[in-house]
């Protein structure tokens, strides 16, 4: 069946797949956080959203009926889960955390790629070196005060009591900074950084093996009759979403099939992309944007300062090929969508930013994220007279342009 409003009474169907960035949490978070913020979006342009239970078969989602402009649709939403992947890689403890962060400064401070990729965004760098310089204060504040109790037990005992006491005094710190981490993230992002950098930009094993999972799900939904099939990568899910696309692409489609269209959001594929061995991400990027079979939209703010904001994913790697068409990059705006009252009240708060391209806006303009995903339009339909940023990054930057 193919794409765009239907006519009459006919009702719009479309099947997303929502596939979030490196997040531990449970996927109902996305569920709530989509009731939550649609139904604001709903209040503020003038529209109707209805949540109810899932009615296709997958392990987390939710359906949502929608009456926009006098036209209705349903959308069956889907969370590709991968947050277990993510805890497991997150339990290094506190000596893994800092053996982490010495191969993760290494991976891209040696091949180069830290260097190339602040001439792209200084804010998603500035992220990056949050956490190791957070982690560096940490342990030396933390040996400071072993030290410091240490001279402290020793002037009054034996020298190995002070030595026992300041290194207790050096563990305690450490634990409870890593305590307090749901405040300041400093962890949480090492092990974000990590998980990409650990094999210089190859995916692991496991990862690999739930892509193919999320592969044959999208595959399954690309048989069924619906309107559109839509695929929503967040963040690091971006570039999963690429490689994920570009397989069931080669892998080939049904002759009859719903429009297949990529929404990516507050991608960071650049910091993949510049390691040396992601060979796999490049040429997987270079063969989704050269294909007519599907829309990629992607959409960036350079409010968000863990995103590389308007930098052409494809374009910045160095892997463009001739016949180019994707991604069409836009840019959600946030100093203009948001009323100077909620702009000033969140613009320091850059994780909340993050997720920004999921929430409600003041004054939406081309993108609004619940028409886009319950709305009665596919996604090229929604953005075929739509310019591409003026202000996008194309420069390629990349030092490793390798695709085999």
């Amino acid at each position: 069946m193919s794409g765009g409003q239907n006519s009459g009474e006919a009702v719009f169907r479309r099947r997303v797949f929502y596939i979030p960035g490196y997040d531990p949490f449970h996927p109902r978070r996305y569920r709530e956080l989509y009731r939550k913020e649609g139904g604001d979006q709903a209040r503020i342009s003038g529209y109707h959203l209805d949540l109810k239970p899932k009615s296709v078969k997958g392990p987390y989602g939710w359906q949502v009926s929608a009456e926009i402009g006098g036209a209705r649709a349903e959308a069956d939403i889907e969370v590709l889960v991968w947050a277990d992947i993510v805890k497991s890689s997150m339990e290094r403890g506190i000596p893994g955390t800092y053996l982490q962060l010495v191969r993760t400064a290494w991976a891209y401070i040696g091949s180069g790629a830290l260097f190339r990729l602040m001439r792209l965004r200084k804010g998603p760098m500035i992220a990056a070196l949050y956490p190791i310089l957070f982690l560096i204060v940490q342990l030396l504040l933390s040996l400071l005060a072993g030290w410091g109790i240490g001279l402290l037990v020793a002037r009054f005992g034996h020298w190995s009591l002070g030595l026992l006491a300041g290194a207790g005094v050096v563990w305690a710190m450490l634990r409870a900074f890593k305590r307090w981490d749901n405040k300041i993230f400093a962890y949480y992002l090492m092990h974000d950084y990590a998980y990409s950098a650990q094999a210089k930009g190859a995916n692991p094993p496991e990862l690999e093996a739930r892509m193919a999972a999320f592969r044959t799900a999208i595959a399954e939904a690309m048989a069924d009759d619906f309107d559109e099939v839509l695929v929503v990568g967040h963040s690091s899910g971006a570039h999963l979403a690429v490689s994920i696309l570009a397989d069931l692409l080669r892998q080939g489609l049904p002759k009859a099939h719903p429009t297949l269209s990529f929404l990516s959001l507050g991608q960071v594929v650049p910091m993949v992309s510049f390691l040396p061995e992601a060979r796999r991400l490049r040429a997987d990027l270079a063969y989704l944007s050269a294909r007519e079979e599907l829309t990629w939209i992607d959409v960036t703010a350079p409010g968000d300062g863990c995103a590389f904001a308007l930098c052409d994913p494809v374009a910045v790697t160095g892997v463009s090929p001739k016949g180019k068409r994707w991604p069409l990059v836009v840019t959600a705006a946030f100093t203009q969508t948001l009323s100077p009252e909620r702009w000033a009240a969140l613009r320091w708060q850059f994780f909340r930013l993050h997720f920004q391209y999921l929430c409600a806006f003041d004054r939406p303009g081309h993108y609004d994220y619940f028409q886009i995903t319950a709305g009665p339009h596919c996604l090229a339909e929604r953005y075929k007279d739509r310019a591409a940023s003026k202000s996008r990054i194309e420069t390629p930057l990349s030092g490793y342009r390798t695709t085999q």
